[in-house]
């Protein structure tokens, strides 16, 4: 089969680092001798797989269309040889893991220990950001996302279900008062997101009846977590899943506002990853284990 199998692996690497120096520096080849291995790669498929700048590498749509489908076939590879293997050596390797800083810190690093100590041999490498990444440039695994799923790539395992809650604290209230139907708020600060995606009104259920609100404050903030403790502070009413300020309710930091006008909407959460990778037994462990551990207060 000459070098083909090479010239694939190249490939792959390439496309994981972004660049031929990088990808030559993994291979301990010259960039040089990788840059021919990709191009007698393309001559034999008949395509461009790399769009090559001065500053920049990037896939072509051919390109990844090829690497998805040889990661696929590796993942399958592995698969059988893992199945195969005598050693019986279980789940090991680094394994990526991207969360919005709410669902991270308020569900999954108080259950991460648990599953480090279940399965020694996997690192994990936990990111928390507010920003949708991409989890092929990322080169993440598994991505918890809160809401609609937009990303028809990937797989998607529900973890849950949680429904949105107005909270204010104890103080916030006492100084300007507890609403008591939608219409207050006007007279109220009320905590908002500042990403594109925020709105500017709330929904509600009056008389059977669903509306929207319109809300105004002084306060922004560009993540869940930043609202969150804005909220805490005294800064306004925000509107959040009940599994980010569930502790806070128990705990009597922050106080529901507007239950009886709630609107039943509520956000799916679920974890993502690419279907090659469910065969990892990395990801297979951690897929298992967020069902058997994790809880979301809905």
């Amino acid at each position: 089969m000459d070098n083909r199998f090479g010239d694939v692996e190249n490939f792959l690497m390439v496309a994981g680092e972004g660049s031929f120096a990088a990808a030559a520096k993994m291979l301990r080849l010259t960039p040089s001798a990788v840059s021919r291995s990709i191009a007698r790669l393309e001559q034999r498929l008949g395509v461009a797989l790399v769009r090559r700048t001065t500053r920049s590498l990037a896939l072509t749509r051919e390109g990844q269309i090829y690497h998805d489908k040889m990661i696929a076939i590796l993942g399958d590879m592995m698969d059988v040889e893992n199945s195969l293997s005598s050693e019986g050596q279980g789940p090991r390797g680094l394994l990526r893991i991207n969360a919005s800083p709410s669902f991270g810190i308020e569900c999954l690093i108080p259950i991460l220990p648990r599953f480090a100590e279940r399965y020694p041999a996997v690192t994990v490498d936990l990111t928390l950001t507010d920003a949708i990444v991409d989890l092929v440039e990322e080169r993440a695994d598994v991505a918890i996302r809160i809401g609609p799923l937009r990303d028809t790539r990937l797989r998607a395992k529900k973890l849950g279900h949680s429904r949105m809650v107005l909270v204010a604290s104890p103080d916030y209230l006492a100084r300007r008062g507890t609403p008591r139907t939608p219409d207050d708020l006007a007279g109220h600060d009320c905590l908002r997101f500042s990403f594109r995606r925020s709105v500017d009104s709330w929904p509600f259920r009056v008389r059977g009846r669903h509306v929207q609100r319109p809300v105004q404050g002084r306060f922004f903030g560009n993540s869940g977590e930043v609202v969150r403790r804005m909220a805490i502070a005294g800064g306004g009413i925000a509107r959040h899943g009940r599994f980010h300020v569930a502790s806070d309710l128990r705990e009597g930091r922050l106080v529901e506002v507007l239950a009886e006008f709630d609107a039943g909407d509520g956000e799916d959460i679920h974890a993502l990853y690419a279907a090659e990778d469910r065969s990892a037994a990395r990801v297979r462990a951690f897929l298992d284990f967020l069902e058997g551990a994790l809880v979301v207060e809905g």
